[in-house]
């Protein structure tokens, strides 16, 4: 028994408290709210949007860019931090005075707001630290402020071809998600200057070149929706690339180019120094594309650069394996004796006077051919035609090898002093044309 009226009491006791409470509540609201809130709110429906049977309702808006955290080319999207302003006028909410009423944030409750939503948006979150960033204002024309701090990661889609030369455009749209162009209406407050912030902005690898607004409609199956759009263009600053990747590929590259003023029977060392200088390129083109998605649809600037380097100094490994190979198959060419360019030069003579022996042969077979055929001028024409047929591969003769023997080369020491000259030469021209396009084109 005693425990029953123990039970009994504490529930009694519980019934009283809640009660009490509850009365507590409704005297500290009637307490709190002024007579000008307490009129507004009486009888607002916020499940309707203002001007209901009258038309739509204009929601002008305005941004304020507070930082963008991250750009990432892998994920091709952009994290930053803003603060949303959206303003438009509930005829319900109209009040006496000439003073705006600032309410606390979670007074939004009570009230009808746009049902604005970021479209590319992959993650948002409303910070809530120490309250929910909200902020309402109401002025007594019926005029709503209302104003959020939002983090969101929105897709941009970029174009790599000319990385690290690159500029992308990213864009910011803003939706509404259920109510159509029949019942919302968006606009930009102040034009081009509704967004702020940029100028001030600096970020670690880009540049704000240009930025703008824009209106449009987004078309989807179950209608038309109001949409603004906020333009932004950043430039890549190629400070940094030049410092990590071009010069240190630039110096590799003149690097093997020392090879060629190493004689030719240091084999180790010219080795040595070739298959150093492609493995350190082979690294640092991996640690070049460590930052990059992974896609073959991109072929960026920065690969074509650091191929070309890979080229130059693998084509300096190669040149030291022809020189060397030339060297072994000629060891006496150090000093080029006189004697080999005159026995050349008597073969090369030789040649030509066995075909000029076999001309002047069917020369006199022609002759004698034509005496006896002398009455008719046809023949003459033919031996004439012959005489030059004979003529005209010496000529071809004489033109080819002196084209073969531009390419010859008699001593295998002489391929490092052309190669001195040629791949400086070549490396200057290549990058000429490099910059050239991927800068102004």
């Amino acid at each position: 028994m005693c425990i029953l009226r123990c039970c009994s009491l504490r529930v009694l006791f519980l019934l009283v408290l809640c009660r009490s409470v509850q009365i507590s509540e409704a005297e500290g609201k009637g307490q709190i709210l002024p007579p000008t809130i307490q009129k507004i709110i009486k009888g607002y429906n916020k499940y309707l949007r203002p001007f209901f049977d009258n038309g739509p309702v204009s929601v002008g808006m305005s941004l304020d860019i507070a930082s963008i955290d991250t750009i990432s080319e892998i994920n091709m999207d952009y994290t930053a931090t803003i603060f949303l302003r959206q303003r438009w006028t509930d005829e319900r909410l109209c009040f006496d005075g000439n003073k705006s009423l600032s309410l606390d944030g979670r007074l939004v409750e009570m009230l009808w707001v746009p049902d604005t939503f970021i479209v590319d948006s992959k993650k948002s979150f409303l910070h809530d630290i120490t309250v929910e960033n909200r902020l309402i204002r109401i002025y007594p024309n019926g005029t709503v402020l209302y104003a959020i701090r939002i983090t969101t990661t929105v897709a941009c889609s970029m174009d790599l071809t000319k990385y690290p030369m690159d500029k992308q455009t990213c864009t910011l749209q803003l939706e509404s998600w259920g109510y159509n162009i029949n019942d919302v209406m968006f606009y930009w407050t102040r034009g081009n200057d509704s967004v702020r912030g940029l100028d001030t902005l600096r970020l670690a690898q880009y540049t704000v070149e240009d930025h703008f607004t824009s209106v449009s409609e987004a078309v989807y199956e179950t209608g038309r929706y109001p949409k603004l759009v906020f333009h932004f263009e950043l430039k890549r600053n190629i400070l940094y690339f030049i410092l990590e990747t071009y010069v240190p590929s630039i110096l590799l590259v003149v690097l093997s180019w020392v090879s060629f003023w190493i004689s030719q029977s240091s084999v180790p060392a010219r080795i040595c120094i070739g298959v150093t200088t492609v493995l350190t390129m082979t690294t640092l083109m991996m640690g070049a594309r460590t930052s990059l998605p992974n896609a073959n649809c991109f072929i960026k600037a920065i690969d074509v650069y650091l191929g070309i380097c890979f080229s130059f100094i693998f084509g300096a490994l190669l040149e030291y394996a022809v020189a060397h190979f030339c060297t072994l198959h000629r060891p006496s060419s150090k000093e080029l004796p006189k004697v080999e360019d005159e026995e050349a030069e008597e073969e090369r003579n030789g040649v030509l006077a066995a075909v000029a022996n076999s001309c002047s042969a069917s020369d006199n077979v022609n002759k004698i051919d034509s005496n006896k055929s002398s009455k008719t001028s046809i023949n003459g024409k033919k031996e004439r035609s012959k005489h030059s047929g004979c003529s005209s591969p010496m000529s071809v003769m004489k033109r080819l090898c002196c084209i073969f023997d531009c390419f010859h080369v008699k001593n295998p020491y002489h391929i490092d002093n052309y190669a001195r000259f040629s791949f400086p030469l070549s490396f200057i021209i290549i990058n000429v044309f490099y910059w050239v396009y991927y800068l102004y084109f």
